[in-house]
């Protein structure tokens, strides 16, 4: 028989960026969290690469984006490039945009870092325990809560934990959502990779010409740390298992190359694209690569996961505290699911761009022609310009109450982002005052906007955590208001409700909060 253990809100199974992101969310909650992961540490690898605006948005709430910050890329590096060989001049090129300059519509910009520089961040971000080594293996529901079985692989030792509700962060083939028995719809295993570390000085072959990635007709090469290492990422090659790594990547490199590789690591993995047929099983909630698999190209999957975090910590806090009922949680599928599909979308078409690129420079190989000072690529405002996907998701469920009783326009993933307070739609980014943005208004808390804030506060009722803030008057145009409106904006940053002008009744407010919250 398993040992019994403590007792805890939330238990978090998977310690990659989505659930150490949940974590340090709900301990701001005063959420009481346990995290369990089956590896014995922090992830090796680089893996995922780019954190775009919005998770560097989340990670500013968090007070953790300036260290991100210090530790990535510097902007120019936002870039990819296409190459015949690494050594090659550049025949393709595209801004990642957000990462390689700032835009007027956040007050951060993303970055290029890799995973294994992220995690320790967010690790430190939180105090609440952490158990390396541990895999759930079993499942059981109960009346007020789930009972989870662990075991400890370092010690042998199985033991089970009791908890109000897990979230399942745990990656592609997610245990946890396998032990519910949630399905998944997709295209599935696009195919197998590997990625190999390796140390090289490639530094005089890519001086003045940086980038996050480049892709060649040998690979994809991309810089790990602004201080060196490279990663090398292709097709698993037959026979993996004696290959010779230092000399595949010597090759890669191109003709003439007189380089010493190095090789620290090698990983094979698989590369996923699916979304969850349902990322709620009772108290089971499903985050990141467990509820949707992304391929990496543009950088979407991650930065999806920690979206899913934003949006469903809150609401799990509102449960536990009891200002909230459990059809709240509900609102999470209905919101991020609809988001993981166009973003499955995106990468999918990102995949297709990039091959009709490549395509493209091999059919002028295969007929002799030299590499052309440039290709003009078809895609030039959609890979990677993706601010309408990454700002601009709107959401749609009983967590939002509508202008006027309609919905908002429909939301289509694209490259552009029109700011707008519509209800559904992120917050837009306006400046309140001196380096602060309406952004950094946002916290454990409901926010009111209102170039009024005499009359709501006086109007504001337990037992919801609420904050009023003053709207300047500059912004009420933009914002849709009248000189008594407001816009109560949720603890992640999306519009709940908005009152043009003053409402009729004073319990406009207290009504809206029972409405969004009781869902």
């Amino acid at each position: 028989m398993p040992s019994a253990d403590a007792d805890v809100d939330v238990l978090i199974v998977g310690g990659g960026p989505v659930g150490l992101t949940a974590r340090a969310l709900l301990e701001r909650w005063g959420v009481r969290v346990l995290l369990v992961e089956r590896h014995s540490g922090l992830s090796p690898f680089p893996r995922a690469r780019l954190v775009n605006v919005r998770s560097m948005e989340i990670f500013r709430q968090l007070g953790v984006a300036a260290e991100i910050t210090a530790a990535a890329f510097a902007p120019e590096y936002g870039r990819i490039r296409f190459r015949d060989t690494l050594y090659d001049h550049d025949f393709a090129t595209a801004a990642m945009v957000g990462v390689n300059a700032p835009v007027p519509e956040s007050p951060v910009m993303g970055v290029v870092t890799s995973q294994d520089r992220l995690e320790p961040v967010l690790l430190a971000a939180a105090d609440g325990p952490v158990r390396f080594g541990v895999q759930l293996i079993g499942l059981e529901e109960e009346a007020d809560g789930i009972a989870a079985r662990l075991v400890d692989h370092r010690r042998g030792e199985e033991t089970r934990v009791r908890a109000r509700y897990l979230v399942a962060a745990d990656g592609a083939n997610s245990t946890a959502r396998e032990l519910v028995g949630v399905g998944t719809a997709g295209p599935g295993t696009l195919g197998n990779f590997t990625t190999v570390v390796f140390d090289a000085d490639l530094g005089d072959r890519c001086a003045g010409r940086p980038a996050g990635v480049y892709f060649t007709a040998h690979g994809s090469f991309l810089p790990l740390y602004p201080e060196g290492g490279w990663a090398w990422l292709v097709p698993t090659p037959e026979d993996a298992a004696r290959a010779d790594w230092s000399g595949l990547v010597s090759r890669a490199l191109g003709p003439g190359a007189d380089v010493r590789v190095s090789v620290v690591r090698v990983r094979h993995w698989a590369m996923n694209a699916f979304v969850a047929e349902r990322f709620r099983q009772g108290r089971i909630l499903l985050a990141g690569d467990a509820a949707h698999a992304v391929p990496i190209i543009g950088g979407l999957g991650m930065n999806a996961g920690v979206a899913d975090a934003h949006n469903l910590c809150w609401k799990l806090a509102g449960v536990l505290h009891e200002w909230a009922g459990s059809g709240l949680l509900d609102t999470y599928e209905r919101e991020r699911q609809p988001v993981a599909h166009l973003t499955l979308r995106q990468a999918v078409a990102n995949a297709q761009l990039l091959l009709q690129v490549q395509g493209q420079r091999r059919e002028q190989l295969r007929h002799g022609q030299a590499a052309p000072a440039a290709i003009e690529p078809p895609w030039s405002d959609q890979y990677f310009a993706q601010l309408g996907l990454v700002l601009g998701v709107t959401y749609h469920s009983d967590a939002v109450l509508p202008d006027d009783g309609g919905p908002p326009e429909p939301y289509e993933s694209g490259t552009d982002y029109v700011p707008t307070a519509e209800p559904g739609r992120r917050m837009p980014h306006l400046w309140l005052a001196h380096h602060r943005s309406t952004l950094d208004a946002l916290g454990e808390w409901f926010t009111l906007l209102t170039p009024d804030p005499a009359y709501w506060e006086h109007h504001t009722t337990p037992p919801w955590p609420l904050r009023v803030e003053a709207l300047p008057g500059e912004h009420t145009c933009l914002c849709g208001l009248h000189p008594h409106g407001a816009i109560l904006v949720r603890p992640d940053g999306h519009i709940a409700a908005r009152w043009r002008d003053r409402p009729p009744s004073g319990a406009a407010l207290h009504h809206a909060l029972t409405a969004i919250t009781q869902s």
